[in-house]
């Protein structure tokens, strides 16, 4: 065995690193990877409050009755996601209220659709003047006008569930002079249902998934668009299955 002097280090064992020695270890240092991704829970945890401390203020009715009135006649607005979501809160959190969501929902869409009524009496034909013949919205006024005169007032109920459907029908009913006390009725009804289902598909959403409220608006929404599909997919067909009669 070698000598050691005072001060000096032993000698290393032969054949070994001396790096890996007693009390020496070596960091092993990552490299930078992607970043992890969000799961729902976290995404939940990072945004609910924030929604939550809004929804539970007076100003998310305001909001509300803002986005749908102005959805009325300006309808690229998503008043129908808000009120879905609004609906998913009112389940999981209890706030805001759901009577008031539906009230609120309705009353705006009903005063949205008396403006774009007012707008196709003053303006409706200038209006319909400037849409391209083959475009979808051209199309769409023009299969509204003939729904009107063949089924009345019950066009305003049903368009209301059609994307796209309802700025058409309310403006289609002011151009051709539709009667405006019964434009009233029919849209009162159309208003009130239209709440009431947007409303309910969000609760829905929120009892399933109480614990996550973003997966309730994801069902609710997801709910909204399949029925929307099928009542698309429906009435294709009819109309096809008509056009092969004639």
């Amino acid at each position: 065995m070698g000598r050691v002097t005072p001060g000096s280090d032993p000698d290393p064992d032969p054949g070994s690193d001396p790096d890996k020695g007693q009390g020496r270890h070596r960091t092993k240092v990552h490299g930078p990877g992607p970043p992890p991704i969000p799961t729902v829970a976290a995404m939940n945890d990072a945004i609910v409050p924030a929604v939550e401390g809004f929804v539970t203020t007076p100003w998310a009715y305001v909001l509300l009755f803002g986005i749908a009135a102005l959805d009325g006649f300006f309808p690229v607005v998503p008043s129908e996601t808000l009120v879905i979501t609004l609906g998913v809160f009112a389940a999981s959190t209890g706030a805001p209220s759901l009577p008031l969501i539906v009230l609120v929902a309705a009353l705006g869409a009903f005063t949205g659709d008396r403006i774009s009524y007012a707008m196709g009496r003053t303006s409706g034909s200038r209006i319909f003047a400037r849409l391209k013949p083959c475009s979808r919205t051209h199309r769409a006024y023009e299969r509204v006008g003939a729904l009107l005169a063949e089924r009345g007032g019950l066009v305003l109920v049903v368009a209301r569930y059609i994307p796209g459907g309802r700025t058409a029908a309310t403006l289609t009913t002011g151009a051709t002079g539709f009667p405006r006390r019964s434009f009233t009725r029919y849209d009162a009804i159309a208003a009130s249902t239209w709440a009431v289902y947007s409303a309910g598909l969000g609760f829905l959403g929120g009892a399933a998934f109480e614990d996550e409220p973003l997966l309730g608006v994801a069902v609710g929404l997801s709910l909204a668009f399949s029925i929307t599909l099928l009542h698309e997919g429906v009435r294709w067909t009819r109309a096809t299955a008509a056009g092969r009669r004639r």
